[in-house]
């Protein structure tokens, strides 16, 4: 069970004065259950220069993640990515992804025992989870996203496990080495017709090691036969459900009912255009001409998103800071824009939420956000707006076992047994 903080006494106490106002009630409610239950996160990018000596995690950065905004929204765990993009499938591909994958890592490591050990530690298991927070601190997991940087040698899953990773993707928006990608799903063009050879064996390999299985971004195809193969239950680290938003990285009903019956969980994802696209992009598309204004009179030009990931490191960092203060202009145009184009909210959000607690049962549905990868809804763009999403989901009925199991015992449990078959297997 988590502490409360004096600060949150004293909230909770000085709300609980004005109880007999409902929504004041609703707010007294919600807080001791969102304080009470272990708040995990499944999916949070990471970017390696916020993890310098002078930059880093202990501040309050300009990123949707950091630990201030983990404490000022009650967020517990963290999952930071070791995320590589797609590249080219031969030695030289393989080891730039390798070196990329190994500097994130060093990241994380360094966020826990040299920038911050006293504030957050590094969990492998649901036990030290409990124990962090039991302790009063946050809490650190990692997870790779797209197995790309292994390249055809399987023994570097196991480092990867050594250095703390407890899950990952057999691809991105790609197909890769070891699998097909739901991008395959557009232009119905692909590489294995689901998973490689290799990519069977590192179905195998996870299992024996304990690492739970990410399909989250794999091909249809691919996800079923990853269902056949293993022997544990998977995890789709950050999907939504694609019978209220038709998009290839969304999970069908197919696809989310293998889950109930291999016991996996669904980690619905607060990514803006997965959970509404035909909001999002009419938000977008406002949102964008505004900012662009904004930045000719500022003497500053707002690229796309493909022009942005072209730009050197140096050169990307520069961008950033001047698009910081072009939003941070046009911020009071932004607010009247929402009355008239409406964002993707978290109630839109909860009804993913609802869509797959009822077609497959609340125990298979967990909450992620995608933060600083593109995630980020009204109502929850950063870690310090965390709160409320569980107050939308008190709002719609869920007791507080049932947010808890949302928030993070479903997926505890599924470590687990994803664990415990990894203990069997090495019995052999």
């Amino acid at each position: 069970m988590k502490i409360l903080t004096t600060f949150n006494v004293i909230l909770l106490v000085t709300f609980a004065a004005q109880a007999q106002n409902p929504e004041a009630a609703l707010f007294v409610k919600t807080k001791a259950i969102h304080e009470k239950v272990i708040t995990i996160d499944t999916h949070n990018d990471i970017n390696i220069r916020n993890f310098t000596d002078s930059l880093n995690y202990t501040m309050n950065l300009n990123t949707q993640v950091n630990l201030p905004k983990m404490e000022a929204g009650s967020l517990d765990v963290a999952w930071f990515i070791v995320y590589t993009g797609q590249g080219e499938h031969n030695a030289e591909g393989y080891k730039s992804a390798y070196e990329n994958a190994m500097s994130k890592f060093e990241a994380i490591h360094k966020l826990v025992n040299v920038f911050a050990p006293e504030k957050i530690g590094l969990a492998t298991s649901s036990q030290e989870v409990r124990k962090l927070v039991n302790d009063g601190k946050l809490v650190a997991m990692i997870g790779v996203e797209n197995a790309y940087p292994i390249g055809e040698d399987l023994k570097i899953i196991e480092k990867f496990y050594n250095l703390g990773a407890r899950y990952m993707s057999l691809s991105h928006n790609g197909h890769s080495q070891l699998s097909d990608s739901n991008t395959g799903e557009a232009d119905n063009v692909w590489l294995h017709n689901g998973l490689s050879e290799l990519g069977k064996k590192a179905v195998a390999e996870m299992n024996r090691l304990g690492m739970m299985i990410d399909v989250s971004h794999p091909s249809k195809e691919a996800i079923k036969q990853m269902f056949e193969l293993s022997k544990a239950p998977l995890i789709a680290s950050h999907s939504s459900a694609q019978a209220l938003c038709s998009h290839s990285r969304n999970l069908d009903d197919e696809l989310l009912l293998l889950f109930k019956e291999h016991g996996g969980v669904v980690q619905t994802v607060a990514f803006s255009s997965y959970v509404n696209t035909e909001k999002h992009n009419a938000f977008n598309t406002a949102q964008t001409e505004i900012y662009k204004n904004r930045g000719n009179k500022m003497g500053f030009e707002v690229l796309s998103r493909d022009s942005i990931r072209n730009l050197s490191e140096d050169s990307r960092k520069a961008y950033d800071e001047g698009f910081e203060k072009v939003k941070e202009a046009a911020a009071p145009e932004i607010e009247i824009l929402k009355n008239r184009v409406p964002p993707v909210s978290v109630a839109d959000f909860a009804d993913h939420i609802d869509y797959i607690v009822k077609l497959i049962g609340i125990d298979h549905v967990g909450i992620s956000s995608d933060f600083d990868g593109g995630g980020g809804i009204e109502g929850w763009q950063d870690a310090s707006e965390t709160f409320n999403v569980t107050l939308e989901l008190v709002k719609r009925g869920y007791t507080e076992e049932e947010i808890a199991k949302l928030w993070g015992e479903n997926l505890l449990r599924v470590l687990d047994e994803v664990q415990a078959v990894a203990e069997e297997l090495q019995k052999v």
